[in-house]
């Protein structure tokens, strides 16, 4: 089958487009001898992760239900990398009492104690990490706050948990402005992470593990010392936002929408196609001043950019194409029936719009189909 004989609005994956950028995450950090461990929350798929991992090696989880597909496929050693909410330690205790290695992570004395009784009353032991805020973006302790001993001689102290270490994510790293500002986020991430860990360890705390880790950082840093593990997971797929930030090309982006053409609106130069935010998503990503890419830059069948098309406008199922800048365009060079591929602005939540992707390799002749999950 061809993609234009896809009822739309569908997501499209590129095989080829998506093992070059495993590969290349791989190799940057093994030349760094540091682990990665891949970030499933962008694919959520067995079929993209398989592609990603070697034999035994771990993965990072957004929710539960991930955690419980990605063992359900054989997957073992789990981070559930998001503070841990006390009403999910029951099934976080039984993901454990079947046989997966899950890490949980936390930030405060109360989610210790909440573990420690749902450890003891299920009779396991919860590993966890103490998060580190490396960025003030969101949660987690300064790597110089009296209350990061404090959390760890807790988890030192009680029953049913294990302290394992430390775990920080600069995810000021997407509102960064140049690659060198990237660079600097990366160190500042490093840095956080690894004072963290020898604040402890100067406490006579155990500190194993000390993970970091977005795919922006992970693509520029140029110093992991003292860092044991990296995440990321958008890498797999990029889009517009990591194009915007030159961690990609836009040749490099395996994720597209494919929409049919709807109608028109000549007066106005606009194209109207069959996916709106409820295909795309209404995340406009950088939002660049100097160059909106609206929802969505438009593409060809082949995956090729068309001109300075974007996505201007979305509402629940229609999504409005137009020149960048609001300059004329032909509405006949698209006529109704046929369609396009958009590139999303932030491929986790384009993809979170979806239940399968539609594979392609370097074509517009469909390979097959994948799964993928979604809620919590």
């Amino acid at each position: 089958m061809e993609l234009e004989a896809m009822e739309t609005p569908c997501l499209v994956l590129d095989r080829g487009k998506l093992d070059r950028n495993i590969a290349a995450m791989a190799r940057r950090l093994a030349d760094r001898g540091v682990t990665l461990r891949p970030h499933g929350k962008t694919a959520k798929s067995i079929d993209v992760l398989r592609r990603a991992l070697e034999p035994g090696q771990g993965i990072t989880v957004s929710t539960l239900k991930e955690a419980d597909y990605f063992f359900a496929h054989g997957i073992t050693d789990l981070l559930y990398a998001v503070g841990i909410a006390p009403v999910k330690l029951d099934h976080a205790a039984d993901l454990i009492r079947r046989g997966a290695r899950l890490t949980l992570l936390l930030d405060s004395v109360e989610q210790a104690q909440a573990a420690s009784v749902k450890g003891r009353e299920h009779s396991v032991v919860f590993p966890l990490l103490i998060e580190i805020d490396s960025d003030g973006e969101r949660s987690g302790l300064l790597p110089t706050d009296p209350r990061l001993v404090t959390v760890g001689q807790a988890l030192q102290r009680l029953e049913g948990v294990s302290l394992r270490g430390v775990l920080t994510h600069a995810g000021g790293a997407y509102a960064c402005d140049s690659i060198e500002a990237i660079r600097a986020m990366s160190l500042r991430e490093r840095q956080a992470a690894v004072t963290a860990a020898e604040a402890l360890r100067a406490a006579g705390l155990p500190c194993p593990v000390v993970s970091i880790g977005s795919s922006p950082t992970a693509r520029f840093a140029a110093d992991l010392t003292g860092v044991t593990e990296v995440r990321a997971g958008v890498y797999m797929f990029h889009d517009l936002v990591m194009a915007g930030l030159g961690v990609c090309a836009v040749e490099e982006i395996a994720l597209s929408v494919l929409a049919s053409v709807i109608g028109h609106q000549p007066s106005k130069g606009w194209v109207i196609v069959d996916a709106g935010w409820m295909a795309l998503s209404r995340d406009r990503g950088l939002a660049d001043p100097q160059r909106d890419e609206g929802y969505g830059l438009v593409c060809g069948l082949d995956g090729a950019p068309v001109g300075d098309l974007i996505v201007r406008s979305v509402t629940q199922e229609h999504g409005v194409i137009a020149r960048r800048g609001g300059l004329p365009l032909r509405p006949e060079a698209f006529p109704v029936g046929g369609a396009v591929r958009i590139l999303p602005q932030h491929a986790c939540a384009t993809a979170a719009m979806h239940d399968r992707y539609v594979v392609v390799d370097g074509s517009s002749a469909v390979l097959g189909t994948w799964g993928r999950i979604n809620g919590w």
